[in-house]
């Protein structure tokens, strides 16, 4: 059985359904038959790196609001955060642009270490505070996730993996859905979100057993997510 996940290592929830995700995973009697493949979803591809800027003063800035209430608006992802074993780290956070995350993320696809790089570069955003836009800062990343600098630099400046990112876009596109998380389990259900772990290891044991090729149609579930005009709720 696959399941197709949709991402932007700058979207909170997008760890937040990862660390769910997991640990319905980790109660899934049939988990040795699963593969997961991640897939790139920019939420914002016109984002200029701004590593030294006050991030929740450039949130508010975009969402013409007060840095108090930008604070604010990021409690929700806070808490839910804790209820996922992360300790967000929002005050530090760098305003980063996330495609050459994502070239290094289509690189260890290839190496089967999506899931690994995956969590290290939500740390790098999320807890330690990393510009993850830094071609140093992402070989260091790699390596932690087992990959070899000469193909992390080479990555970092492919044509393939420019053009596997834009494929997963479009697929995103074709799909229907502009916010992230988003699971799809067996090209039959879609789960739009941080779902909770027994909604996530249901539908892990629903797809297991009533998959079939001629089931066709994509049923979507929703829960927090980030969309494409920067909203996480």
């Amino acid at each position: 059985m696959k399941i197709n996940i949709w991402s932007d290592v700058r979207c909170p929830f997008c760890y937040v359904g990862k660390k769910k995700f997991e640990k319905a995973m980790s109660q899934f009697p049939e988990a040795a038959g699963v593969t997961v493949e991640w897939h790139s979803f920019q939420l914002d591809p016109s984002l200029e790196t701004q590593a030294e800027r006050d991030p929740f003063e450039f949130f508010a800035e975009r969402k013409g609001i007060s840095r108090q209430q930008a604070q604010a608006m990021h409690s929700h992802a806070e808490n839910a955060g804790r209820e996922a074993g992360i300790d967000f780290n929002f005050e530090n956070q760098k305003v980063a642009n996330s495609y050459k995350a994502h070239l290094l993320i289509q690189l260890a696809k290839t190496k089967n270490l999506g899931s690994e790089i995956e969590e290290v570069l939500f740390r790098a955003q999320f807890l330690d505070g990393k510009n993850i836009d830094d071609v140093t800062t992402l070989v260091d990343l790699g390596i932690q996730a087992g990959l070899l600098e000469n193909d992390i630099r080479a990555a970092l400046e492919s044509d393939e993996f420019a053009y596997a990112v834009s494929q997963d876009m479009q697929m995103a596109s074709k799909l229907g859905f502009s916010s992230v998380p988003f699971f799809v389990f067996n090209d039959k259900y879609g789960v739009s979100g941080a779902q909770q772990p027994e909604l996530f290891l249901e539908i892990l044991e629903k797809s297991w057993k009533e998959f079939s090729e001629g089931d066709h149609g994509l049923k979507i579930i929703n829960g927090d997510s980030c969309d494409t005009d920067g909203n996480c709720n």
